[in-house]
């Protein structure tokens, strides 16, 4: 069999090797591989999982979909079909289909390259009459005797007697006949979902550039995408392996801010990573492995059509991390510490947990005076403003009032913070600390967050 280029060079089926050379002399020529044929058409198959959970290995070139139970789904026969021979041409296959009631029936009609739906039975029926003999591929002693009845086309067998035409060519073809045309039932083993994905993929050439692997890539993430439906699963975090044949291979984790199943976002976090990537060496395979799975949570539709939502800021973040490296995005993470200063973090994010990981401090210490409130909490009850200055600004102080742009009005109670004691004297750290936090308004009616301790007034915060 021969792609596209070779068939318009008059190479086909049959051909001697020399006479194909002969018409086309920059033919490459692969040795056909049963295993890896298998596993091609496994991977396609578990693709297939975002249509239907119903699929069948008919044979080594041949996948059967049920999708009767999924039409209103997907908005009936012609919006399937069209996304699945969409996604077959991404992912560079040739097919040949047909749309049948009954299983065998959309087998024969696609071996024909039928090209067509049929949703009733009697146009089905229809069809298949008008189908050759050789069409079920039967076996040759079948068809010769078929032949040397004058029998040319399916049609023609319907119309013997079947008890005569049992004895003739056996049950088998008779049987066949019979489920195809919806006289007999045509049970499917149906293929089962692997537990675990892991699937590999070979390169037809060596890849010595790491963007030009997105393309094999994304075959492997559409079977994940589909495996996932097919499972109802999500993944959180999965590994491309990049295998060399002089070298230890390549792994790259890819971890998701918040578990997925979408194809197009897989995708595009593999394009980050492999832009950023330098091969050691040529790839000539590739592998995928799922590592965290988690259960797909049901949710309810809505009732009336909603807008579409946006890549999200966990998708965003995801994908500034595989692009920036490690420890290059990081977010403000809220730690338990009564300093201002010390209560919040930059912090990594945790993209496979979608969130930020932070420590909590064993010792803590408030203190409470006589005339003042006492922070039972790093914030309490209290009201913080969400500007902090990186340091605190020392304030005037006329005739004991602080001054900022004119003199201060307290609005507030004393707040007194006095904690920090376990860092003391440790480089770099705040230390501990014992200040009279207080609200205040300046003339212009800004409102500010100050504080006194023994060396005077100081300005921390600014209120929005």
């Amino acid at each position: 069999m021969g792609d596209a280029a070779a068939v318009a060079a008059g190479v086909c089926p049959g051909q001697k090797l020399s006479t194909a050379l002969g018409l086309s002399p920059g033919l490459n020529i692969f040795e056909p591989s049963a295993a890896r044929e298998r596993q091609a058409l496994e991977n396609l198959a578990c693709w297939a999982g975002r249509f239907t959970p119903t699929i069948a290995l008919v044979s080594a070139d041949t996948l059967l979909l049920e999708i009767g139970g999924c039409l209103r789904l997907f908005g009936g026969v012609e919006a399937i079909l069209a996304a699945a021979l969409a996604g077959c041409v991404e992912q560079s296959y040739s097919t040949r289909w047909a749309v049948a009631p009954t299983p065998l029936g959309a087998c024969w009609l696609a071996w024909q390259g039928g090209g067509a739906s049929y949703t009733e039975l009697a146009l089905m029926q229809s069809a298949l009459v008008d189908l050759p003999c050789a069409a079920p591929g039967w076996p040759e002693d079948v068809l010769k005797r078929l032949e040397s009845f004058g029998l040319k086309h399916l049609g023609d067998l319907r119309r013997l007697p079947g008890a005569g035409l049992r004895r003739r060519i056996g049950n088998g073809p008779v049987d066949e006949m019979l489920r195809a045309w919806g006289e007999l039932a045509d049970p499917q083993k149906i293929f089962v979902f692997p537990e675990q994905f892991a699937i590999d993929i070979a390169l037809p050439a060596r890849v010595e550039h790491a963007e030009a692997l997105v393309f094999a890539g994304q075959r492997l993430f559409a079977a994940l995408a589909g495996w996932l439906h097919g499972r109802q699963l999500l993944v959180r975090c999965c590994t491309l392996e990049l295998r060399h044949d002089d070298a230890p291979p390549t792994r790259l984790i890819l971890s998701f801010a918040e578990p997925a199943a979408d194809e197009e976002r897989f995708v595009r976090l593999l394009r980050e990573h492999l832009a950023r990537l330098q091969l050691k060496s040529p790839v000539e395979a590739l592998g995928l492995q799922a590592d965290e799975l988690v259960e797909k949570p049901g949710a309810s539709v809505h009732l009336f059509e909603q807008a579409t939502a946006g890549e999200g800021a966990l998708a965003c973040l995801e994908r500034l991390h595989a692009r920036l490296g490690e420890g290059a995005v990081q977010v403000l993470g809220a730690f338990d510490d009564y300093r201002p200063e010390c209560a919040t973090r930059p912090c990594a994010v945790d993209a496979s947990q979608g969130y930020v990981r932070r420590p909590t401090h064993a010792a803590q210490k408030s203190a409470a005076i006589d005339g003042t409130e006492q922070s039972s909490a790093p914030c309490g009850n209290r009201s913080r403003p969400l500007w902090l200055l990186p340091t605190p600004q020392a304030l005037a102080e006329r005739a004991g009032n602080p001054q900022w742009h004119g003199p201060l009005k307290l609005l507030s109670r004393a707040e007194r913070l006095e904690s920090g004691w376990w860092d003391e004297g440790e480089g770099g750290m705040t230390g501990d600390v014992r200040r009279d936090y207080f609200v205040a308004r300046n003339p212009l009616g800004q409102w500010v967050w100050i504080f006194r301790n023994a060396e005077g007034w100081f300005l921390h915060g600014l209120f929005a």
